[in-house]
């Protein structure tokens, strides 16, 4: 099992589930500072499919995503969440189904269902804490 510092520092796409078009909302906030810091995001979010997010364009699902890194032979490294702790599961699902490395639940976020799911699938997972604030914390260190 990796370490939270050995994940954020292999991984180079993060699908960012359920990111908000709104600025003033964490997943945006989060999603912008990963990006920043020379990340690619891919948003999935059904609500705003086709339209742009951060520069990007929002796919309306984990699939969608994956297909779009696949055209370069890539795929995702790291699965962002920002649902509902009850929501996670399917996402979980979805997130073996494009073989993505690595099923991250947001801070607050924990569904031990999800989790072992990803787990026995052989994804890292990581629950109830902040890419942004974990990568932070490794800046400081450096």
């Amino acid at each position: 099992m990796r370490t939270i510092e050995q994940i954020l520092h292999s991984a180079k796409t993060v699908a960012v589930v359920g990111l908000s078009n709104k600025p003033e909302r964490a997943s945006y906030e989060v999603a912008e500072y990963l990006q920043s810091q020379g990340y690619e995001i891919y948003p999935v979010n059904p609500a705003y499919a086709g339209q742009e997010i951060l520069g990007r364009t929002v796919y309306g699902t984990l699939q969608e995503a994956a297909d779009e890194l696949a055209k370069d032979g890539r795929r995702i490294d790291v699965v962002d969440v920002f649902r509902k702790a009850e929501d996670v599961p399917p996402v979980a699902k979805d997130a073996i189904d494009v073989r993505a490395s690595t099923l991250w639940m947001q801070l607050g976020i924990e569904n031990q269902k999800a989790a072992d799911l990803a787990r026995a699938a052989g994804m890292e997972v990581v629950m109830n804490h902040c890419m942004l604030i974990e990568h932070r914390k490794l800046g400081a260190q450096a």
